[in-house]
């Protein structure tokens, strides 16, 4: 299986063998766990776990819905039977109000008493399970392999998007960090002339000054969150290159990503910068509602 790879598919089998045939039809979509729901005829129940079985190396996530159905000769392949106690009951009832009222014979009582509920009935015959499961896991297989060729189809397409808008966001980022000596020196300047002015008559001590503006810029710079935030670039692209599931740690770096540019964007008062960032929230939005399909 090609990673990463998507939760969304359908796959559809069929197969048949001599008078045994099933057709399987596989949906499935998003999901925090793995969730498989399977549809079969409820005299076949016994073969649901190993449905599972087989579906579970297929997916680690996602809601599987399974649809099992056997062909019409098989699921129509019935034997009548009698419930000859039920029956025997229903007549002699018949008979004591015959008798009991005086009603005349009619010679009805075979027809009444077939009428009746549960007298005549469908029998389950005595399959062979193992027959039937060899038949229908081909089918089974058959609607694995055509949403595995969909979901990594799909994973490609999302890799490839997903590739495309982190490039964005690099590139932001470096337009950001290239800003940011510019920015700091504006702000610096600027806060010491409003000190300038706020102290012109008053005797303050220059080292003390000095200390204050470098406490305030400190708290301004945004290094360490350009650093991070690079460092989270450099690990979404690591985990797209690996061959397993990667989903969730890429929706938490996901979050990751948001609260750098979040705090970035708190500490540079500058309306150039808060505009980038909010692209760059768009962007993460984006590239979120496609994390969440990736399995």
């Amino acid at each position: 299986m090609k990673f990463p790879i998507s939760m969304t598919a359908f796959g559809r089998g069929e197969q048949a063998s001599g008078n045994i045939g099933w057709t399987v039809e596989i949906k499935s979509v998003n999901h925090r766990f793995c969730d498989i729901r399977i549809k079969i005829p409820r005299q076949y129940a016994a073969l649901e776990e190993r449905i599972k079985k087989e579906i579970t190396p297929f997916y680690s996530r996602g809601h599987i819905e399974v649809v099992v159905t056997p062909a019409p000769n098989l699921a129509e392949a019935k034997t009548l039977g009698v419930n000859f106690p039920l029956a025997r009951q229903y007549r002699n009832c018949l008979m004591e109000l015959k008798t009991d009222l005086g009603l005349p014979g009619s010679g009805t009582e075979l027809t009444l008493v077939a009428n009746y509920p549960n007298v005549i009935y469908a029998m389950d015959e005595a399959e062979d399970l193992e027959a039937l499961w060899e038949v229908l896991r081909q089918a089974l297989l058959q609607a694995l392999e055509l949403t595995r060729d969909m979901r990594e189809r799909e994973g490609l397409s999302l890799k490839n998007d997903l590739l495309a808008r982190l490039e964005f966001l690099a590139g932001t980022r470096e337009q950001i960090h290239d800003r940011v000596p510019e920015l700091t020196g504006q702000k610096l300047a600027l806060l010491q002339e409003r000190i300038a002015k706020l102290t012109k008559d008053v005797d303050v001590d220059p080292t003390r000054i000095a200390q204050e503006i470098a406490i305030i810029a400190d708290k301004a710079d945004v290094t360490e969150e350009l650093v991070r935030l690079t460092s989270h670039i450099e690990q979404f692209r690591h985990f797209l290159e690996q061959q397993e599931p990667v989903g969730r740690r890429l929706d938490f770096l996901l979050q990751e990503f948001l609260r750098e540019i979040n705090t970035m964007a708190s500490k540079i008062s500058d309306a150039g910068i808060a505009h980038q960032a909010v692209e760059l929230k768009n962007e993460l939005e984006k590239m979120r509602e496609q994390v969440q399909n990736l399995e």
